[in-house]
């Protein structure tokens, strides 16, 4: 349900991203887009450990009740009755907080799910700073944990566009699938022609060389707003989104990065074991050789507040992006 509304005064709902007055956005395009695929494909079913509201999931279960399960606090059964249920036919889709399933169930991930090759779609909510309640509700190395599991495939939609066609596209990726989910209102920030591809980065500027950003998630979007702010400033800037760390684009991470004299590489992660140790370790790996500035979380714990707060304190917020282009730090 398109919404083009600016948030103005409203205070924003728990999770959802900074930076969108102004902007088209959508109201849970997660759930919306899920019951929409729920009347199409009637083997797909929907859980969640008590995080609903929170995981934008309430559409199916009102569109299905029958398909839709609330297993309460337990994210490792969660994660058991999702391959439970995989194993009889059921593309379960299953969402709770990034931070509760990664930790809690890990191991049940790993074994129960994707060891099974279970057809497991876990979309993990707010992750990063998207959370504001403290180290506890913080899934700021996720993706690092999430890297170490074999045949798991992981995905970071940057908007509402793509996020849509991931939920889509998720029920035909065989196995289990990781996705950093978006909620609330999300922005809109694709082109309408935009399409999301498995293992492929995308090009969503093309600069003239001097600059290249590589990231991932909404800090996609990010970077996409700090490029027009520095354009009249004869800064050009190109971005690769990488939309799905695993299976990793290393092939179209090499062949930017070779386009341009320095690199930015920015995530809502922690930057160790993320976007910016595979991008660093597929350079590397080439023999490419350059000046990289990352921009992400460091490896610490992170306090309680608002967003704006905490992306402002910890150096991952839209004036961060701006200085990393100007002055290459």
């Amino acid at each position: 349900m398109p919404d083009s509304q600016t948030l103005g005064n409203r205070t924003r709902g728990m999770g959802e991203i900074v930076d969108i007055a102004g902007k088209t956005t959508e109201i849970a395009p997660f759930g919306n887009t899920l019951a929409e695929l729920g009347r199409e494909r009637p083997e797909i079913v929907g859980l969640t450990a008590d995080m609903g509201r929170y995981s934008d999931i309430l559409p199916f279960r009102d569109a299905h009740p029958d398909r839709f399960f609330n297993v309460g606090m337990a994210e490792q059964n969660l994660v058991l009755i999702a391959a439970g249920l995989s194993k009889v036919g059921k593309i379960a889709y299953c969402t709770t907080y990034s931070v509760f399933v990664t930790r809690r169930a890990y191991d049940f991930i790993a074994i129960a799910c994707a060891h099974s090759m279970a057809n497991v779609k876990i979309f993990a909510g707010m992750p990063g700073l998207l959370n504001g309640y403290g180290a506890t509700h913080q899934a700021t190395e996720d993706l690092n944990m999430m890297r170490g599991i074999a045949d798991l495939t992981i995905i970071d939609p940057c908007d509402a566009t793509e996020l849509k066609q991931v939920v889509r596209a998720v029920a035909d990726i065989p196995g289990t699938v990781y996705v950093r989910n978006l909620r609330g209102k999300v922005p809109v920030e694709l082109p309408a022609d935009y399409k999301f591809e498995l293992g492929k980065a995308k090009v969503l500027r093309e600069g003239n060389g001097e600059i290249g950003m590589i990231s991932t998630g909404y800090m996609s979007a990010r970077g996409l707003d700090a490029a027009r702010i520095v354009q009249s400033e004869g800064h050009d800037v190109g971005l690769l989104h990488v939309g799905t760390i695993k299976p990793f684009d290393k092939k179209g991470v090499i062949e930017f990065a070779r386009r341009h004299k320095r690199l930015i590489i920015a995530e809502n992660h922690k930057t160790t074991g993320g976007l910016a140790s595979l991008v660093i370790e597929a350079l590397y790996e080439a023999g490419v050789y350059m000046p990289v500035v990352k921009i992400g979380l460091a490896d610490s714990f992170f306090e309680c507040g608002s967003q704006e707060y905490l992306e402002k304190k910890y150096e991952v917020d839209l004036p961060r992006f701006v200085r990393a282009i100007r002055e290459g730090v």
